[in-house]
């Protein structure tokens, strides 16, 4: 299954949209921007996205995309155990 990772535009103020464009670039990824994806407290606070609507939080937008592959990492090892 391709990962669907999804982020809000009011969170771009922390930098996520570089994330962003840097997941894009991935055409294994499906890469949605939402204007809202309805977390608004964490919105602004924390850098975020959903990850196969997951929620994904760092502190600092620097781990969000290690962050987001190590979700997707897992989700991968869990749909594998389900093939098997």
């Amino acid at each position: 299954m391709r990962p669907i990772i999804e982020f809000c535009a009011n969170n771009m103020h922390f930098g996520t949209d570089e994330i962003m464009d840097q997941l894009e670039e991935n055409p294994d990824y499906d890469v949605i921007e939402y204007g809202c994806l309805s977390n608004c407290g964490q919105c602004y606070m924390t850098p975020f996205a959903l990850v196969n609507g997951e929620l994904v939080i760092t502190d600092k937008v620097e781990d969000l995309y290690n962050a987001i592959l190590a979700k997707i990492a897992e989700a991968d090892a869990w749909s594998e155990l389900d093939l098997d």
